[in-house]
């Protein structure tokens, strides 16, 4: 018996300590065996011709896009000023209490609820749309918006910066239509706790147009995607860079210092997350605009410095997305780089931000999908633009990158970049790289039980299970390099994609009617304050 239990203590050793490295490998490798099929499949790249190959999952997520903003008539570019005003606050009496109960009825209201009493009532929500907008952010800005945009200007040029920017404006309108349907179709529990997202508009939205059965399976695979993706790409790879980062920073030497690392952010992770979404929008609503202020602000330091290149910057941008500038694949090639970064930077038809944006407190569910398409403005058109400008302007020599030659090492080359004009800059980066790092951890812990409680069902202990599983995977993605379970991971992310999209398209008469309504209620504000009446917003 003792026997028993010490050789079962030694095969156990390894995955207890994450100090060997066989074993990791071993594990990787076995782990590949069985899932490469499915990575493979999920990141297949349709050949066109021998020069031109296409991931089939872009040409979904472009293609859906294309379709939303035909459909809703160009929402991307008309919604801008109206979701502006909508995350200030300008309409928040009428999401709280509707359009009609305020304004479309002038008699005075002898019975009804008086104005100063009316605050305390209010929309089911448990968070603001600020509150959602920074909370869907941080899972999306991160090390794609620094080390992404460099690896895709190795490959595709200057030229992939303009196609980066194509496909941030186009999936704006996915965004819209997904997070629209996310507070549509959500349940609110006797407590007020929200549960949202693709699962629930594919059961309850596909049902109500007679495909309940088919929604349902829709809805089931959504949720083992999205659960499979908050513990790799949403967790284990998160920790893995920012242990990196961090063991490179402060020079760090022996083989456990991943590990007190991945001890140290399962801690923080951890009290972020047992306090839910209400704790963790808190945390990303401070944090999100902290770290991507003084990423914008020192690309801007940056940008003046070089003021006078910044129109060549453009120039070469320009020439370099409609000729190719000699990258291997010419035009072509320049376009997939700057779409597939673009597209998989901000995530818009993955339907992953519908989960974050359907806690919001509202009436009306397009006041949310309106605010939600400003995700992939900043993350895509302002954020990875910002990088890309500032590695083109301080590359013109060619000092630090070639381009139409792949690297690797994103972070260090980003790095380089800022470096060259404010030194020590790098600290700072590597400091971003682990705050956005975990900020994507918590919001992704929030995607992921979302699917665990749909699948497993609701309570505590549901809960608590799931979170556990979530912390164990952050101290393990902090210890060891497992790129096969990340890769699987990633294929899950995107797997999303063919259940939501399917979803969403179907749906679009829905979001549709719930724009109008939205718009309605705005127009009857509107009207009524011309004609007078007084503005509510100022009472709550």
């Amino acid at each position: 018996m003792k026997k028993f239990l010490l050789s079962t203590f030694a095969i156990m050793l390894p995955f207890l300590t994450f100090a060997q490295e066989t074993t990791s490998e071993k594990i990787d490798r076995v782990f590949k065996d069985y899932t490469g099929w499915f990575v493979d499949g999920v990141f297949y790249e349709i050949p066109f011709s021998e020069e031109y190959k296409i991931p089939w999952v872009l040409i979904v997520l472009v293609g859906g896009a294309l379709f939303f903003t035909f459909y809703f008539k160009f929402i991307n570019v008309t919604g801008f000023r109206t979701a502006i005003k909508v995350v200030r606050g300008q309409y928040e009496d009428i999401e709280k209490h509707g359009a009609d109960t305020l304004y479309g009825d002038q008699t005075p209201n002898e019975t009804e609820d008086i104005i100063e009493t009316i605050r305390d009532e209010g929309a089911d929500g448990e968070v603001s749309h600020f509150q959602a907008l920074t909370a869907a952010l941080s899972a999306t800005v991160g090390l794609g918006n620094i080390a992404g945009v460099a690896v895709a200007l190795s490959i595709g040029g200057p030229g992939a910066t303009f196609w980066m920017i194509f496909a941030g404006l186009l999936g704006m309108a996915s965004k819209f239509a997904e997070c629209t349907l996310g507070v549509k179709y959500r349940d609110v529990g006797e407590d007020g706790t929200v549960y949202g997202g693709p699962m629930y508009y594919l059961t309850k939205g596909l049902k109500s147009k007679g495909m309940g059965g088919f929604g349902k399976v829709l809805a089931v695979l959504f949720a083992i995607f999205v659960i499979g993706g908050s513990f790799g790409g949403g967790n284990m790879f998160q920790a893995n860079q920012a242990a990196a980062q961090f063991v490179k920073l402060f020079e760090l030497e022996g083989g456990n210092a991943g590990l007190y690392f991945g001890i140290v952010m399962a801690i923080l992770v951890a009290i972020v997350i047992i306090g839910g979404i209400k704790r963790i929008a808190k945390v990303t609503e401070k944090v999100v605009p902290f770290m991507a202020g003084i990423y914008v602000l020192a690309a801007l330091v940056i940008l003046g410095a070089n003021f006078t290149l910044i129109d060549d910057a453009f120039a070469l941008i320009y020439e370099g997305a409609f000729s190719g500038l000699g990258i291997a694949g010419g035009l072509v090639g320049v376009m997939i780089q700057g779409i597939r970064r673009g597209a998989f930077s901000n995530e818009a038809g993955v339907g992953s931000a519908a989960i974050a944006h359907s806690a919001v407190r509202t009436k009306y569910p397009a006041s949310e999908g309106i605010v939600a398409l400003l995700e992939p403005f900043v993350d895509t058109v302002v954020i990875c633009t910002m990088t890309a400008l500032v590695i083109v302007i301080t590359n013109f020599d060619g000092s630090f990158m070639e381009y139409g030659t792949k690297i690797n090492e994103g972070v260090e080359i980003t790095a380089q970049a800022f470096d060259s004009v404010i030194p020590h800059f790098s600290i700072i980066l590597t400091i971003a790289v682990i705050l956005f790092a975990f900020s994507t951890m918590i919001s992704w812990s929030y995607y992921g039980m979302q699917g665990w409680v749909f699948l497993f069902g609701r309570g505590k202990t549901s809960d608590l299970v799931y979170k556990i599983l979530f912390l164990i995977f952050v101290v393990i993605g902090a210890s060891i390099s497992l790129g096969a379970v990340i890769d699987f991971s990633d294929a899950m992310i995107f797997a999303m994609v063919v259940p939501n999209i399917i979803g969403v398209i179907l749906l679009s008469p829905v979001i549709k009617k719930e724009l109008n309504k939205y718009f309605k209620a705005i127009e009857v504000k509107n009207e009524a304050i011309d004609e007078g009446a007084e503005d509510l917003n100022q009472h709550l």
